[in-house]
This record gives structure tokens, C-alpha cells and sequence, in this order.
């Protein structure tokens, strides 16, 4: 199984960006995705989460109306579409698959965990 995030890197406050989430070795159709994203001297901050299985989504209070899930089932591929950055969303952002299907802002309830991206947002 492998989780290969894509897409950070530094944008000005107000900007836009989109991470990729590539999943193999999984059955894409049956398992939830979620988003999360670390600073130093911080915990695993759970962003968003879409299950393949029902459509289900999860967004923290800090990035609703901002961020955006969805998925290219051909490509089981999951992006995580960020608009309207803040300095505060910069961070290290993870993918990571939870194969029953829903484990919501539980990062523990996660099995398999990809390698991370650097977010930056200036002021």
C-alpha cells in the first residue's frame, strides 16, 4: 500500500493550491481518504476526509467554506483543493487511507499514512 501526497508548496495569503493524494494497493472504491496536517510543536490536525464508499465528507471548522475533496476514481486519486490560504494553514499536509471505509478526524483510526507536504502561505 502506498499514499503519495503532491501539490504543496508557497503561496501568498489569499492564495490557491491543490494536493494530490495517489493511493495503491488498496481497493479505491471502498476505503475513506483523509487530509491532515501538522506544525512543529503540534499534534495531527484533521483537515478533511471523503469516503469513497458513500461520498461522506468531513471538514474541520477552521477550513470550511475554504477547502474542497474530491477524487478521479480512475486515477485513485484524491485532491484536497485550498482556496482563500492563511498564514495559519501553513503546515506539513498528510494523506492517509483508512480501508473500512470512514474513521472521520480520527487519525488514528487510519492504517496507512503517506509522506507529507510542505504548505506555506505568506503574509
Amino acid at each position: 500500500v502506498q499514499l503519495q501526497a503532491s501539490g504543496g508548496g508557497l503561496v501568498q495569503t489569499g492564495g490557491s493550491l491543490r494536493l494530490s493524494c495517489v493511493v495503491s494497493g488498496l481497493s479505491f472504491g471502498d476505503i475513506a481518504v483523509g487530509w491532515f496536517r501538522q506544525t512543529p510543536g503540534k499534534g495531527r490536525e484533521a483537515v478533511s476526509c471523503l469516503s469513497m464508499y458513500d461520498g461522506s465528507t468531513y471538514f474541520a471548522d477552521n477550513v470550511k467554506g475554504r477547502f474542497t475533496v474530491s477524487s478521479d476514481n480512475a486515477m485513485n486519486t484524491v485532491y484536497l483543493s485550498m482556496t482563500d490560504l492563511k498564514p495559519e494553514d501553513t503546515a506539513v499536509y498528510y494523506c492517509a487511507s483508512d480501508p473500512s471505509g470512514w474513521a472521520g478526524s480520527n487519525a488514528g483510526g487510519y492504517d496507512y499514512w503517506g509522506q507529507g507536504t510542505q504548505v506555506t502561505v505568506s503574509s
